[in-house]
């Protein structure tokens, strides 16, 4: 398997700038790390775009930020489909604006609205307060829809990395609590199971990006109670059934610590009779759906992802 030499160079530059390893910062300082890197890899937000912040009560009297992208070229008028999306950050760091890039061009390409929702992170929220949040979210979007230009029967959710984990939990959520019913999950390098590591964890554990050390101290802040790590919410992968839920659209990185969970996730689907596409980007690296001006591989891959959107929302839907 070869590495992509635009990803060879994203690895040169890393090392280049010789930042601090996440696991080796507070979570303080690799949270302002990480968005200061941002801007580079993603970009400006590309025009035709319209973009609305809000907070959605929760369930403890608080408020969840979420932000809401809808395509311009589409009527004011119109109840659009919508994709609600949990950002990567291993439940430790990012934002909303950390993949608004990302967001946007789903919107802009899929010819949906998406709705990013900003969870409570760890360490200063432990599981499931990241789950609660985006299953709030989930909520929150199915009965309020109408009134944001959103369609309530045509729904998915979406997420990469730790978001695409807490995306896998919530629509097994969905399935099993009468929740909303979902027409797609689209699951970028998704964590799917934090008991077990996997052969890839071995293979890339250090010097392909995010590392097997950073896994585990995101680990280690998300769930510090190690009991409660085979809870399906937290390792989708050891629910009991993955039979009925929507169809999934699994997207791996080849040089990933995560990628052999997420192929494991996607055989698991498939075998339990949920329909489940998994691509692979053999020379890509684990995040790369994040830095469009760094590696043509990664709008290829958002372009993919907006259209497994567009058919599932729009196209099928009709």
């Amino acid at each position: 398997m070869a590495l992509d030499p635009e990803s060879q160079r994203l690895i040169d530059l890393m090392a280049a700038a010789n930042r601090p390893a996440w696991n080796t910062l507070s979570p303080a300082d690799a949270r302002r790390l990480y968005l200061a890197m941002r801007p580079a890899g993603q970009g400006p937000l590309p025009d035709g775009i319209t973009v609305i912040n809000r907070r959605i009560p929760s369930k403890d009297g608080g408020s969840v930020p979420v932000r809401l992208y809808r395509p311009d070229r589409l009527s004011p008028e119109a109840k659009l489909p919508a994709l609600l999306y949990a950002h990567g950050g291993g439940w430790v760091f990012g934002n909303l604006d950390s993949h608004d890039v990302l967001c946007a061009q789903l919107a802009i390409e899929a010819g949906i609205s998406v709705l990013a929702v900003d969870y409570r992170l760890a360490p200063e929220t432990r599981f499931p307060g990241a789950f609660d949040d985006v299953v709030t979210a989930l909520q929150w979007l199915a009965a309020n829809g109408p009134s944001i230009g959103v369609d309530p029967n045509k729904l998915a959710i979406g997420g990469d990395s730790a978001g695409g984990n807490l995306a896998a939990a919530v629509a097994i959520w969905a399935r099993d609590h009468k929740g909303p019913k979902l027409r797609m999950q689209l699951l970028a390098y998704p964590v799917t199971d934090i008991v077990a590591r996997a052969e890839s964890y071995t293979s890339f554990a250090d010097g392909y990006g995010l590392n097997a050390a950073t896994m585990e101290w995101f680990i280690d802040h998300y769930t510090p109670d190690k009991t409660t790590r085979d809870d399906w919410r937290v390792s989708p992968l050891r629910a009991k059934s993955l039979a009925n839920l929507p169809p999934a659209t699994v997207v791996t990185a080849g040089y990933d610590p995560l990628r052999d969970e997420g192929r494991a996730y996607a055989w698991r689907l498939q075998q339990e009779g949920t329909v489940a596409d998994l691509i692979e980007f053999g020379g890509m690296l684990h995040g790369f759906l994040s830095s469009p001006m760094l590696l043509h591989g990664a709008r290829r891959g958002t372009s993919l992802c907006a259209a497994a959107l567009r058919e599932a929302l729009v196209l099928r839907a009709q």
